[in-house]
């Protein structure tokens, strides 16, 4: 393999080498004109998006979080706020031991323009509660449009003392887009920007120096199979995931109706008096109303066609999808997660029977309403 020259890699230290892509150190002709050099890696690090396309190993990941707690860290948790229950790592506080944890909550422009935080943070600390997770301290914030960025750059320096920083996450909750600030807060030189495996594992971590010779460690996104986007076609991922701030579907259901979310998920209201529900979903997924007992016939003649997305292709990767029953008491309202695609609130306290049917292993959560 044909080495550059002596040239090493000024992020991540590695002999530079021209001839293969797929081996570390391995960065195009163009690159070795420019100063600092960076490896391919280290490059699509620092301009970031490309790097959580690697998926990591489950069990290396536990590794990862399990050597968290033998040492003397802060972790940051990334949760996405639009799949809360999806994006939670379950059992994190049996893997951090006594080290704080400082919950980022992102995407908060995604809720509708009239939602009010404090309400948001009361009901984050509640299922944080029910969740068995102890946190130094939640904070919301968007990413992706700046809002309560300097909270979370803060928290950091408040809870962190001299210590390292690990960053955990699932993916597609913002993690890069949160990182790449962090990077631009907190590391000036394009050079210092290093990449290794974490001790034990075949999983690479991202390491940004603090001036006090600490790091952010950055792990790569752990991906759970229950969330619908980790399941769909790539291509229809941008249908699931909201870009903006969600517009409400409202809709009043006679009992024995029946909603489906293209052809990803259906929603059954099988008994109860009339009501409204409202569907927080992406603005671009279409929903599609009918009548229970035309449900399965419709599903059967028009899924991946007037029933989409997914196309018929998209769909043939996805798993059947499986019943899943709730009760609504009467004197209480709720909403029905579906992980990766959002919920359904019941709006009437009147009581209701419902059937949300999804592709089988995503998961589905009643609790109480955010909104």
């Amino acid at each position: 393999m044909a080495m550059a020259g002596g040239l090493r890699c000024s992020g991540c230290g590695v002999p530079i080498q021209t001839e293969s892509p797929d081996k570390l150190g391995y960065a195009p002709d163009a690159a070795l004109k420019k100063d600092p050099v960076l490896c391919q890696r280290c490059f699509r690090i620092k301009h970031y998006n490309e790097i959580s396309s690697i998926t990591p190993n489950q069990d290396d990941f536990l590794k990862i979080l399990s050597g968290i707690g033998r040492t003397e860290a802060l972790v940051v948790h990334i949760v996405d706020l639009f799949d809360f229950e999806g994006s939670l790592i379950g059992g994190l506080h049996r893997f951090v031991g006594h080290n704080p944890v400082v919950l980022v909550v992102n995407k908060i422009d995604l809720l509708p323009k009239a939602i009010n935080v404090n309400r948001i943070l009361n009901w984050v600390q509640k299922q944080v509660k029910e969740h068995g997770l102890k946190t130094a301290e939640i904070v919301l914030c968007s990413a992706k449009k700046n809002i309560g960025f300097d909270r979370v750059v803060a928290a950091i320096a408040d809870h962190r003392g001299t210590k390292d920083v690990y960053v955990v996450g699932a993916t597609n909750v913002g993690k890069s887009t949160l990182i790449n600030r962090l990077i631009g807060d907190y590391s000036d030189l394009e050079s210092e920007l290093t990449t290794s495996p974490y001790p034990g594992t075949t999983l690479d971590v991202v390491e940004i120096p603090l001036d006090d010779g600490r790091h952010i460690i950055d792990t790569p996104g752990i991906v759970y199979g229950h969330r619908l986007t980790e399941l769909v076609d790539k291509r229809d991922l941008q249908t699931l995931l909201p870009d903006k701030a969600i517009k409400p579907s409202v809709f009043q259901l006679n009992e024995k109706q029946t909603l489906f979310f293209g052809a990803y998920a259906r929603f059954d209201f099988t008994q109860g008096e009339r009501q409204s529900f409202t569907c927080y979903t992406s603005n671009l997924l279409p929903i599609h109303r009918t009548k229970l007992e035309r449900a399965d016939e419709l599903y059967a003649e028009h899924k991946g066609e007037m029933l989409s997305p997914p196309s018929k292709d998209g769909l043939a990767a996805l798993p059947p999808l499986v019943k899943h029953a709730y009760r609504i008491p009467k004197g209480t309202k709720g909403e029905v997660l579906i992980s990766g695609l959002g919920w359904i609130a019941i709006n009437s306290d009147a009581g209701a029977q419902i059937v949300v049917h999804v592709p089988k292993g995503v998961k589905v959560a009643l609790r109480d309403s955010l909104i």
